[in-house]
Parts: structure tokens; sequence; C-alpha cells
């Protein structure tokens, strides 16, 4: 006998409640997209879509225990030689050199085939709950050691005197990929510093010729990310060739006028990138120029960064670094506006024959692959601080580590400048009279 029918309806689930704090009211869960990414527009179809960002493992599996051993003692007091790339073991004194970042991960490679972007290890995402305080365990004693990456990548255990150093990618943002060594020595930097402001003493404020010491000048680690990049634009806009000038009216009224034909002018070009300096400070990149002189940094480029070495902490023992606080995405629009700069510069030599100039009006840029490196470069800086309104001024003075290039700002006196324009302009006003008569 076949079992009874249910009542009517009993099959059908009865329906989800639709009020706060019902499943409809949860949230998805996690790695869970709700909508169906066809439906959105394109530019938001095309990030939702895209694949997560390509990471080449750069970290050192022998360096992570926070030790740089030397290779013949296995001593740990380990330094730079001035002057040169190499390591020098304070013990036994031995010397080598760190393995070159671009042949050890094959960065200077394959650029006109790049697609999305790839991003070596030291240049992913800064976590944001993440201590700048990172600790080791001490191999020979057992001590815990701490290391502020804030200001110091190195520090001693006070107990056996091993030398530590943050030689693994922590996430946050204090080890880079590679580090690009000092060539250039403090004695040098000072020198440079002193004839830089000895030609300036002129018009120097008073008060920082008094106390101008170029002793204190300090090395420090600069955080910037190297990029490579395959890209392609198209620019449109107007140029004129001048067919005719002539002038109307006499006197205090003449005019001069141009004719000129107009012309429709595009261009298309396709270009690669290779090793593009972008400072990764927020800090550094802050150009705000009635506060500092930050902008003196970008004076002092190029650094040889086809020399930069892997990451290794021994690097930085007597200098002072500062922090990367700026992922690959926050730089993204800076690396858009350098490539735009760079296609102007491409296109320039192709639009000569427009003697009036071609106005750009309309920009496109499309970046097809993209290769971030975290790096740290060497730069000897100066600074005096200016007394004045809302909080002063803040003056640099920098020396590139590699190449000496030194750029920088000095305090001025006002009243001296304005005497010595009014000075200058008295004289050649009594030459052009006495030439007139």
């Amino acid at each position: 006998m076949p079992p009874p029918l249910p009542p009517s309806g009993a099959g059908t689930p009865p329906p989800l409640p639709t009020g706060p704090g019902s499943p409809r009211d949860v949230p998805p869960l996690p790695g869970s997209f709700p909508i169906d990414p066809g439906t959105l527009p394109k530019p938001i179809r095309d990030e939702l879509t895209a694949p997560d960002p390509v990471a080449i493992d750069t970290s050192a599996q022998e360096l992570k225990d926070g030790q740089n051993h030397c290779p013949k003692c296995g001593s740990t007091e380990i330094k730079q030689r001035p002057g040169t790339d190499q390591l020098i073991c304070l013990y036994c004194r031995n010397e080598w050199t760190a393995e070159r970042v671009e042949e050890a991960f094959g960065l200077g490679e394959n650029i006109d085939q790049l697609e999305g972007t790839v991003v070596a290890s030291g240049a992913q995402d800064i976590a944001a709950d993440v201590s700048s305080m990172v600790t080791f365990k001490c191999t020979g004693c057992g001590a815990e050691v701490t290391v502020n990456t804030e200001n110091a990548m190195t520090a001693r255990c006070h107990w056996c005197r091993h030398v530590f150093g943050v030689n693994e990618q922590v996430a946050n943002g204090a080890v880079p990929d590679a580090v690009l060594p000092f060539h250039i020595k403090k004695d040098d930097a000072v020198a440079r510093i002193r004839q830089f402001v000895d030609k300036r003493r002129l018009f120097a404020l008073e008060a920082f010729k008094n106390q101008f010491t170029p002793e204190n000048v300090v090395g420090v680690y600069l955080p910037y990310m190297i990029v490579d990049a395959k890209a392609s634009a198209d620019v449109a806009g107007c140029g004129e060739i001048e067919t005719r000038r002539y002038t109307q009216g006499s006197g205090d009224n003449k005019k001069t006028y141009y004719d000129a034909d107009v012309y429709a002018v595009e261009r298309h070009v396709d270009f690669t990138v290779d090793d593009l300096p972008m400072e990764s400070s927020s800090m550094r990149g802050n150009l705000d120029t009635r506060h500092n002189t930050n902008n003196i940094i970008n004076a002092i480029l190029p650094f040889d960064t086809k020399n930069a070495v892997k990451w290794n902490a021994s690097y930085l023992s007597g200098f002072s670094s500062e922090k990367r606080d700026q992922n690959v995405q926050q730089l993204m629009p800076h690396l858009e506006d350098q490539l735009l700069s760079i296609t102007r510069a491409q296109v320039e030599s192709s639009v000569s024959r427009y003697d009036r100039g071609v106005r750009w009006e309309q920009e496109q840029l499309e970046v097809h692959g993209s290769r971030w490196v975290a790096m740290y470069l060497p730069v000897w800086l100066y600074s005096y601080h200016q007394p004045g309104s809302n909080g002063g001024m803040l003056h640099y003075i920098a020396v590139n580590g590699r190449t000496g290039e030194t750029m920088g700002s000095i305090p001025i006196q006002q009243w001296k400048l304005l005497l010595a324009a009014l000075t200058v302009g008295t004289i050649l006003e009594t030459l052009a009279i006495f030439i007139l008569r």
C-alpha cells in the first residue's frame, strides 16, 4: 500500500524572512561576490576580474634568522667596505660582494613582454596592523633582540654581541628587495656641501651661516620603487605653422599679428621604460614648497640602479633609513603621469615642423604591464630649519651617495637680495643712458 500523500503545500519551503537580522541582511561570505560582474560597467568589471599581481620572491632564506654570517669564518661582525659594494668581515677581514638583484632575478629582462602588474616581495602591500618592532631570538645565547624598523635595521645582542639585521620581508614596508650601497664617503660629502654653501654665502641668512655645521650631515637610505613598464599612448591636438607676420599701428599702439595654418595632429607611441625611480615615502613625496625643499632630492638623480645588490641589512650599518609607506596602487597615478611625460618627450621630435608649437588637447595612456621592485637609494643629507610662520621652512642640501651630485636650498637674507637687484638695475640703467647719449 503506497504511503499517504503529504498535505498540500508541505513540500514547499517557507519563504525566507526579509526583515532586519534576516539571512538576506547578512553580508556575503568572504571570497564570494553576490553581483554578476558581467552586469557591471567595463572599467569596474576589468578591475574586479583582473588577476592578482604576480610576486617575485626576493627574500633570502639564509638570512631569515636575522644574522648575516661571514662565509669564511661565520662571524656576524660585518660592515660595508667604504666606497665599494663589498662587505667585509671585521673578524677575519674576508671580503665579498652581494649578488646584483637584476642578475639574480632577471629584472632587466623581457620588459617588452610585461603583462599585468608584477610585484617583487619587498614591494607588496604594507599590512596596516603590523608593528614596526621586529623581534629575533639570538641563536648564540637565546636572548631576544628587538629592532625598531622606524629608524634602524640592525641591532646587537646585548649578551653575546651577535649582530642582527632585518633581512626578512616583513609586512610593514621596512625591508626592500634591493639596496644600492654608498660610494661617496662622509668626508667627501661634507666637502661638497661646504663648497655648495660657500658659493652662496653672500645672500645666506646670518643665522644659517652661524649655525652651519656640515659635519652633522647624515647618510640615509631613502625608499624608492624602481619600475619597469610597457605602455602605449595616443595624443591629439592642434599644431600651427606660421605663414605671415605683420605689424599694424604705431608707437604704443603697435601690434604684431601672425597668420598660421592650423593642423590636427595625432601621434601614437609604443615604448618601454627601464628602472624608473619613484619615491615611496609620502613624507619625501610631499613637495609642499611652503614648508620644505624635498624637491631637491629629484635634482640629484639619476642613480645607477643597475648596480643595486640583493637586500642585506649589513649595508645599513652606520647609516639611518626611512621606511616605505606607499603601496603600488597608491603610486600608480604618479607612474601614469610620468609615462605621459615620457610620451610627450617621445613625440617632440616628430612635430618640429610646427614652428608655432603644438597644443595637446587629448591624451590616452594604456599600461600593458609593469614590474615593481622596492629599493633603498643612498643620500647624504644636511638640514636646516628656518623659523617662521606656519612652522617655518625646512631646508635640505643633498648629495647623491653614488655620483656626488649635490643640490640644496639655502635660506636667503631677503634685504640683501633686494639690494643687489636694485644695485644691478641701477647700473644697467646708467649704462643704457650713457650708451644712448
